[in-house]
């Protein structure tokens, strides 16, 4: 008998969009993937090369359950550099990814019943790790003509004694949106912890991205290696949070995940030492790719009113041509062979919305554009 647990979980509709995409490409159909939120580029050779030693130097057993503390001593480091922000090693630790970080998270601060405030949209796994602890997840809508920015004055209404964490995440998925600094100082004012997922950070081409440790102590961030460092296969992650919640986080990981790759880890200490160069290219190349995309979805007649400025995420209204955007995105992806991921997937807010990601060359972009130009001309 399946459990009500496992039987009520939603699945991840991008995932949905690229196993199709998966099946046609076995026929021999060409699909250009822009449904997919991974770097097309690989590991920085800092990264690989850390690796190689690890192996050769044996570094392939178990690590601290907090992690390796030198990794612990750089992400530190990182956060004073970058945010002016004194992190103490003992107040991380390091996970299998930032998944785990999050389930860490949410299952030190929750009891069933307990509520974390979260956005609709947002990333589409949130709700799913909330209603898996027992918890029960609050969405507030946020809007296009705000740039999908939080207005706290709603938040305030539905904060209850059972509020334990309001969710934020910059930039955001699916939007590529920032929250600004004036919305991040008026939610740490809030009586609240802030769990702040901050796993596209460094992937900002305009702007600042403001960590919520600069205005709160109050607060649990989540990040890792994946996106900025392209390093998605190596599951690499980690938690910063209030000293006096580590030790209960780590009970939890020492019995459901023991410790992150040791080998991993050593590729972590490498990328926050030495990959600097590495992002910085493949930050120029996002960028020319994402100022191409939005110009090109302008061509086509598409409004997108506040320009997205972080991750590599476009989110789209096409509320003219459907509102129902699962439908709509497998329609594409069966006429067009173009992968895009439906709005659904972030909630019924997002609805009408389809997200493009520019995780792909500039080549593949340009063709999908026209590929795209071409179903709109012949089905809408």
């Amino acid at each position: 008998m399946i459990s009500k647990r496992a039987k009520e979980i939603t699945p991840f509709i991008v995932m949905e969009v690229l196993e199709k995409a998966a099946e046609m490409e076995k026929q021999g159909i060409n699909v250009i993937h822009l449904e997919v939120g991974e770097p097309d580029f690989d590991v920085p050779k800092c990264v690989s090369k850390a690796i190689q030693e690890a192996f050769a130097e044996g570094r392939t057993h178990y690590t601290h359950s907090l992690g390796d503390p030198d990794l612990r001593e750089a992400i530190s480091q990182r956060y004073f550099i970058e945010y002016n922000v004194k992190v103490s090693p003992d107040q991380i630790i390091v996970t299998s990814g930032s998944s785990p970080a999050i389930l860490l998270t949410l299952s030190t601060l929750c009891n069933n019943g307990d509520e974390i405030i979260l956005s609709d949209p947002g990333y589409a796994c949130y709700e799913n790790f909330i209603k898996f602890i027992g918890a029960k997840a609050i969405k507030v809508k946020v809007y296009e003509e705000d740039g999908f920015q939080y207005r706290p004055s709603e938040i305030r209404k539905l904060i209850s004694k059972r509020t334990r964490g309001i969710l934020i995440n910059s930039p955001m998925n699916p939007t590529g949106n920032l929250l600004s600094k004036k919305v991040m100082k008026e939610l740490a004012e809030f009586d609240v912890p802030i769990i702040s997922d901050e796993i596209y950070h460094g992937l900002v081409y305009e702007e600042r991205a403001n960590s919520i440790l600069e205005f709160s102590t109050n607060a649990f961030v989540l990040n890792g290696f994946s996106k900025l460092f392209a390093m998605t296969g190596l599951r690499l992650g980690y938690a910063i949070a209030p000293k006096n919640y580590i030790r209960a986080m780590q009970k939890i990981q020492q019995n459901l995940f023991i410790c992150a790759s040791s080998t991993a880890q050593r590729a972590g200490v490498a990328a926050l030492k030495y990959a600097e160069d590495d992002v910085l290219k493949m930050k120029t190349i996002y960028n020319q790719r994402r100022m191409f995309l939005i110009e090109r979805l302008k061509q086509l007649g598409f409004d997108i009113k506040v320009p997205p400025t972080g991750a590599f995420y476009v989110f789209v209204n096409v509320k003219h041509l459907s509102n129902d955007s699962y439908k709509l995105a497998f329609d594409i992806l069966k006429k067009a062979h173009l992968g895009v991921t439906p709005g659904i997937d972030f909630g019924k807010n997002g609805e009408g919305f389809l997200r493009f990601s520019y995780a792909n060359s500039i080549e593949n972009i340009e063709e999908g554009m026209n590929r795209f130009e071409k179903y709109l001309s012949e089905f809408c």
